[in-house]
């Protein structure tokens, strides 16, 4: 069977109409034949030491009634933090919202940036991630750039209701105020990516998953910028993570003929997902899910001088379960550090539904209390 062919008859219409299955693609960029530079293992443990964050404060954003939260991803704009997530409500799907805080402890949710278009192949699913965040650890603005005039965003979306049904391919949306509470302009070249382009590779092959965009300026892999996000493959759901690059956040070519991180040689259906990228000095550091080679899901870390050849952690996760609100799962990191403090959201799963939680590397009520 082609891959046309595993389409359901309303996404193979929509990229009929829209051109997105004939238009050609550019070849996948191979992946360097030079010789891979790891990070030593004292470097890992120092960048180990540096993130951790030991202290669980709990849980930060609740759902309502038949709804869960998912996904967090916080940026700042102006004096005040944000936060892009998702809600998934009653067996539906997932629409975009946005909430805000002063203190990035307590949060106020504000509303829907990305709803439901009831039409095409988005109609159902709209899982954000933020596009173009200041990706420096150490003395970071935590603002989100922009290209074109415009702030812009990533998410994944699907045309069929329910919790992640497949296919999920990525889009893009813009803005000219990311905190303003209105739906963002989705793009017309969109979905950019999708399993059934003709360069499709294997670790994608059922549906694509969670993106992050940045800008490197120093184009280390030719162009301004890099997107890493998972996919699944078509055997036992696996899940790894691949990337692409862009010269104008339109258009994008694969990079590698597989994925840069994948720990199905540890368990068949190991999942690694959701990536986030930092740069610590010379190293670029990704956090990211894992689920299934190791008991539940729980988040940690790799690292990479070249963007390419990455170096995984293979100490304590960064957040694993361990209170009743995240005894299922502690997964899908968003880590950043503000004032000596690092904050480390994550989608907590366990007596309270599926939530949005945080630990931070101090203790911050014996902080408060000094």
């Amino acid at each position: 069977m082609n891959a046309f062919a595993r389409m359901p008859a309303v996404i193979a219409g929509f990229l009929v109409m829209s051109g997105a299955v004939a238009d050609e693609r550019p070849d996948v960029i191979p992946f360097p034949d030079s010789r891979p530079r790891f990070v030593p293992q004292e470097r890992m443990q120092a960048i180990y030491d540096e993130v951790r964050t030991p202290y669980k404060v709990g849980v930060i954003l609740e759902g309502r009634e038949g709804e869960l939260l998912d996904s967090p991803a916080v940026f700042r704009h102006g004096d005040r933090w944000y936060m892009v997530y998702v809600s998934f409500k009653d067996d539906i799907g997932y629409e975009a919202e946005l909430a805000v805080s002063d203190d990035l402890v307590a949060w106020e949710r504000l509303g829907i940036i990305l709803p439901f278009s009831k039409e095409g192949w988005d109609a159902w699913q709209t899982n954000p991630s933020l596009a173009l965040y200041d990706t420096r650890w150490e003395d970071s603005s935590h603002a989100l750039g922009t290209h074109e005039g415009k702030y812009w965003l990533s998410y994944i979306g699907g045309a069929g209701q329910g919790y992640e049904p497949d296919p999920l391919a990525i889009g893009l949306a813009t803005t000219d105020d990311p905190i303003a509470v209105r739906p963002w302009d989705r793009l017309p070249e969109n979905p950019v990516l999708h399993r059934d382009q003709p360069d499709n590779r294997d670790f994608e092959y059922r549906t694509l998953y969670k993106s992050f965009i940045f800008r490197d300026e120093d184009e280390t892999l030719g162009a301004p910028f890099v997107m890493y996000y998972n996919g699944k493959a078509a055997m036992y759901g696996q899940e790894a993570i691949g990337m692409a690059v862009s010269h104008d956040m339109r258009h994008w070519t694969r990079y590698g003929n597989g994925p840069v991180i994948s720990n199905v040689g540890q368990a068949p259906w190991a999942i690694s997902g959701d990536p986030q990228i930092v740069k610590m000095g010379d190293v670029w550091v990704m956090f990211y899910f894992g689920a299934f080679w190791n008991p539940g899901a729980f988040d940690t870390f790799a690292a990479s001088y070249d963007l390419v050849h990455w170096t995984k952690w293979d100490g304590p996760h960064l957040i694993e379960p361990s209170e009743p609100f995240d005894e299922t799962f502690a997964h899908k990191p968003w880590v950043i550090k503000h004032d000596g403090v690092v904050y480390h959201y994550y989608c907590a799963v366990g007596d309270r539904g599926r939530v949005i939680a945080l630990a931070t590397s101090k203790d911050l009520g014996a902080a408060a209390a000094e």
